[in-house]
């Protein structure tokens, strides 16, 4: 028989973005489907918004507030597929995404074979998405995988997966203590169950910068640095597992090198246990540097106001292309006049 999917979306205070998310998982020419929505205690129109959309094939709940992972959590305990396809609540998938990768199934080892796809971010106008390749976009091995993610500083997007119920189950919940990175942190032990990464490279889907409306966005707290500390030292774990040699132990050290700064001077508790993992690995840290284009500010004013301004001046190039996008958006889907259109 024909596999069920199910495609599973979280939502929180996402009214801009969830008609667009649930229209483009009805839109998947995969017939055989079914949509979760879960609402995790919204305060705006999201729940209203979804249960417009509920149907047969679309069913919708909402919970009292308690965070990404315990919203994808209920998605998933209350699901009947076969595969799993996971969707934010603010990004949409190309038609025929779901399509492509059930269509690879019969190219994979096992039904512990895990499929991923292209990936591309927009804000508004989807045509102006490009799709640009990273050394993760490959028919890959579990530890190469995580080498490349870890080494690199890449990521694939919670969108991209296609996960069978059998390697759901094997990866086990969403780790409800993650506040931030528990995408990641889920994914790495997906990966760690499966056989392999089986990439489809026109399996698309689409990650919309929203800003601080992106239902992604988390802000900074001591909540969510040590929610971040966490999964590093689960992501150090996971690749250990995987192989324990001085390659591993030198991308340990650098994913934690990389990700030091978002402690430094904050918590300098984090960092000192950081140190001390580094060392344990064979390695040490030093004080992090910011660029040449922040440094007057560290010689003038301290650090603390030099990584503020490194943190907020991407912010403001970021609020002005969705600022710009949005303009442009409205300006080409503007009614026409009936004077113009006579």
């Amino acid at each position: 028989m024909k596999p069920l999917v199910s495609i599973l979306i979280p939502a929180h205070n996402s009214q801009l973005w969830i008609a667009d998310a649930i229209e483009s998982a009805r839109a998947q020419t995969w017939s055989k489907k079914e949509i979760v929505v879960v609402d995790d205690g919204s305060s705006d129109q999201t729940l209203q918004i979804a249960r417009s959309f509920a149907s047969e094939s679309v069913r919708v709940v909402t919970q009292v507030n308690q965070g990404a992972a315990a919203a994808r959590n209920t998605a998933l305990s209350i699901c009947q597929g076969d595969y799993i396809q996971w969707l934010d609540a603010d990004d949409i998938l190309e038609p025929d995404k779901v399509e492509r990768q059930m269509r690879k199934l019969d190219d994979c080892p096992s039904k512990r074979t895990l499929l991923s796809g292209a990936w591309a971010y927009f804000i508004y106008r989807k045509r102006k998405a490009r799709f640009s390749p990273t050394a993760l976009w490959n028919d890959l091995t579990p530890l190469e995988w995580m080498l490349r993610k870890m080494g690199e500083n890449l990521h694939m997007q919670t969108d991209n997966w296609l996960v069978s119920r059998e390697l759901t189950t094997a990866a086990g919940p969403w780790d409800v203590r993650l506040w931030r990175d528990n995408d990641g942190e889920y994914f790495s032990r997906v990966i760690l169950a499966s056989d392999g990464i089986k990439f489809v490279p026109d399996a698309k889907s689409y990650y919309r910068m929203a800003g601080f409306k992106s239902i992604s966005y988390i802000g900074r707290s001591n909540k969510k640095m040590e929610s971040l500390f966490l999964s590093m030292k689960l992501h150090v774990q996971y690749l250990r597992s995987l192989e324990e040699s001085a390659r591993t132990r030198s991308v340990c050290i650098k994913y934690i090198r990389t990700w030091l700064p978002e402690f430094h001077p904050y918590r300098p508790d984090l960092v000192r246990e950081l140190e001390q993992i580094a060392r344990g690995l064979g390695g040490e840290l030093e004080k992090p540097r910011l660029s040449w284009k922040y440094n007057w500010i560290v010689k003038c004013f301290g650090w603390r106001l030099g990584r503020r301004a490194q943190l907020l001046m991407p912010k403001l190039r970021i609020s002005l292309v969705i600022a710009w996008d949005k303009a442009m958006y409205l300006l080409e889907n503007r009614p026409v006049s009936s004077h113009f259109r006579s």
